[in-house]
């Protein structure tokens, strides 16, 4: 007896390419219960995003294929995996993000892909995409584009010039780490040089400044340690000035039986761990801490058992307790339990009156509670 499978339609084709796009966090947020991966209320492409100026809103987001020329060992897309593939045409794609849009159940676009043939061609379709809908459509709206390790300088700098925001995936710590997941991809050729480009050509006073650039790591498949992630993720952040980081938990049984061999840590610690490097992330870009300032255990990897800023405190009580109605915004940002609401709360109360105890700038949560600890008044 044979089995005939019919040629999918664009809704079936949206369904898998939609599913298998939600391996790349490089667009949503990931650190508040309303922004992490999960499927939109319509249907599985579309997801959660925080806005530049605050709030969240949904993007269209999708795969254009899932097939891939790849050999990513935590991919579960990659060459030799058996899954059903599929490809979007130009008008699928472009027709169906503005029927939604039109509709107002989205608000943009973020477009990623598979490797079909090579980088360039890849990016030649992405970019085709975004040049429809901005010169054909007269779509003005947010397109975030993936850019594809390897890809060429004029194809990533068309992507730039078609996009609101970009992003290539660094996935690990350097080069010894990405060679153990893939005998492809070079790190620095194909990843760190098309990122320094767009650091260029997105830098303040340049043609694309009001472009943002995104990447992520994968955590947890290539034996890389958290204070190797963090060496990377303080140049991105220090030298590069990308806009955000984000982190992909590997999740065993994704990828090759090799890797999940190797596993040491209990699926949920492997989120615990994405959880911590989210709150470093945090702390690099809210909160005024550098590099110097991450405390690791002896193997260089973050506790999982306290979160990254009270740890810094319990290893600095000489900068404890602070006076709170004296300590600056960035003294009082160190203080384990106060976010940046508080501290604001804080600031603009003492302007009239003292402080005293506690309960006169918030009712006493376990949070606020923690906070006293460390505080005098």
């Amino acid at each position: 007896m044979t089995a005939i499978i019919g040629v999918p339609d664009t809704q079936r084709k949206l369904e898998i390419l939609s599913a298998d796009a939600q391996y790349d966090l490089a667009c949503a947020c990931g650190t508040g219960e309303d922004d992490r991966r999960r499927r939109g209320a319509q249907d599985k492409w579309i997801y959660p995003v925080t806005l530049p100026g605050g709030g969240t809103s949904v993007l269209f987001k999708t795969l254009i294929s899932n097939v891939c020329t790849n050999d990513c060992k935590y991919c579960p897309l990659r060459a030799d995996q058996d899954v059903r593939r599929c490809t979007l045409s130009e008008d699928e794609t472009v027709n169906t993000f503005l029927d939604y849009f039109h509709r107002g159940e989205v608000f943009g676009l973020f477009l990623t892909s598979g490797v079909l043939g090579t980088p360039d061609a890849t990016m030649e379709r992405l970019n085709r995409i975004a040049r429809i809908l901005r010169y054909k459509r007269g779509f003005k709206g947010y397109i975030h584009l993936k850019v594809i390790p390897g890809a060429s300088a004029a194809a990533v700098e068309e992507a730039v010039s078609l996009s609101t925001a970009v992003s290539l995936n660094i996935e690990t710590p350097g080069a010894k780490h990405l060679a153990k997941l893939s005998e492809r991809k070079r790190f620095i050729e194909d990843i760190v040089e098309p990122i320094k480009l767009i650091s260029r050509l997105t830098g303040r006073g340049n043609k694309y400044s009001r472009v943002k650039q995104t990447t992520q790591f994968v955590v947890g498949a290539a034996e890389e340690t958290d204070s190797e992630i963090i060496k990377y993720m303080w140049g991105l952040y220090d030298r590069l000035n990308l806009k955000r980081i984000y982190f992909s938990a590997y999740q065993k049984g994704l990828g090759d039986t090799a890797l999940d061999e190797q596993k040491v840590q209990r699926p949920a610690d492997v989120f615990m761990r994405e959880h911590r490097l989210y709150q470093v992330d945090f702390l690099m870009r809210k909160y005024g801490f550098t590099e110097e300032d991450i405390c690791f255990d002896p193997a260089g990897n973050l506790s999982l058992e306290i979160d990254p800023k009270e740890q810094w405190a319990k290893l600095h009580p000489e900068y404890f307790p602070l006076d709170i109605n004296k300590a600056s915004k960035n003294q009082l940002l160190r203080v384990p339990g106060l976010g940046d609401v508080t501290v604001s709360r804080i600031l603009e109360q003492r302007k009239h009156s003292r402080i005293r105890r506690i309960d006169d700038i918030s009712r006493p949560t376990k949070l606020i509670l923690k906070a006293n600890d460390y505080l005098c008044y």
